[in-house]
């Protein structure tokens, strides 16, 4: 019965931090569009940064617990899923094109990022606040990037939720209070939910990280992609499932570590390496019919599955 009581408590976690995290999204965005906030600046900040609130609440707070395996695992877990899982359904259901700018300037640049996390965390087995510095110098020359873009390609950047109507102030105050409460509470209920599991089942926190709470902290994402692509708006797709896993890390862990110290254990080299090939397998569908199908979906979806019948014979479950 203890089993089963943290397993809800961990989706009662994940309810929170997801409804939380669109709470906040839609109240903030609301109130910077009533006090004449342009709609691309919202879009770029509060929108974009929204989306990588719940990995954002889990892993400040696993790091803060002590919990550095499930800090890391949330993020690199997550970019891989994103990757595999969610670009991998949504192509099997319906082919994606994909933007030029998103070919030859944001998957190289996501590679980069993540082979540069790695490199700052197993060359001293932790992401510190230095690395978290130049996490974040990155992340405002991505934003700058993004206001480029955002000048010479209108449909490059989601619009806000906001420019549907603006509602009641007090209504809108309250959805950023209780939004921003629901993350805070779900973050804590989630990592020490996955922690008591991972003790349970003798597994690691490394491997609830790269795979159930990455899951959970993703599961936005999942639903968004594979519904817009049975309604057959999967275009962009692509572009945020990219514009996610820069923020992951950019956003994510460079905010975490310039919280506290990351420790970045060397259990996580393989990881690093998946992370790194699933972005390097993503460019090599795309760059020559400028679109992902099937055949580089169902590519994807069977690299995770190897990749996750690894993760139960490195944690000895099976």
């Amino acid at each position: 019965m203890g089993m089963v009581f943290q397993f809800l408590l961990l989706v009662l976690g994940f309810v929170l931090l997801i409804k939380g995290a669109d709470w906040f999204v839609e109240g903030a965005s609301r109130i910077a569009d009533r006090f004449g906030i342009p709609q691309i600046v919202i879009g770029l900040t509060i929108v974009a940064m929204g989306t990588s609130l719940p990995e954002a609440a889990v892993s400040i707070s696993a790091a803060l617990k002590g919990n550095a395996e499930i800090t890391i695992g949330n993020v690199v877990g997550s970019n891989i899923l994103n990757v595999l899982i969610i670009l991998g359904l949504t192509s099997v259901i319906r082919a994606v094109s994909v933007k030029r700018n998103t070919i030859f300037i944001e998957i190289p640049f996501t590679i980069g990022i993540t082979a540069l996390l790695a490199f700052q965390g197993l060359s001293d087995n932790q992401v510190g606040r230095p690395e978290g510095v130049v996490l974040w110098g990155l992340m405002i020359v991505y934003l700058l990037y993004l206001v480029w873009v955002s000048r010479t390609d209108k449909d490059a950047v989601e619009q806000s939720p906001a420019a549907e109507k603006k509602g009641s102030v007090l209504k809108q105050i309250f959805m950023v209070i209780a939004g921003s409460g629901m993350i805070v509470l779900g973050s804590d209920i989630s990592v020490d939910a996955a922690t008591a599991i991972a003790r349970d089942c003798g597994m690691s926190e490394r491997l609830i990280g790269l795979t159930i709470v990455a899951l959970g902290t993703s599961l936005p994402e999942l639903v968004t992609s594979c519904t817009a692509a049975v309604k057959g708006k999967a275009d962009i797709a692509v572009g945020n499932i990219v514009g996610s896993n820069i923020f992951n890390i950019l956003f994510v862990v460079g905010t975490t570590a310039l919280i506290t110290p990351v420790p970045y254990s060397a259990n996580f080299t393989v990881d690093s390496v998946v992370a790194v090939a699933a972005m390097a397998l993503l460019f090599v569908c795309v760059i020559r019919r400028k679109s992902l199908g099937r055949a580089g979906g169902s590519v994807m979806l069977a690299g995770y599955l190897a990749y996750f019948l690894y993760l139960l014979r490195s944690a000895a479950v099976i």
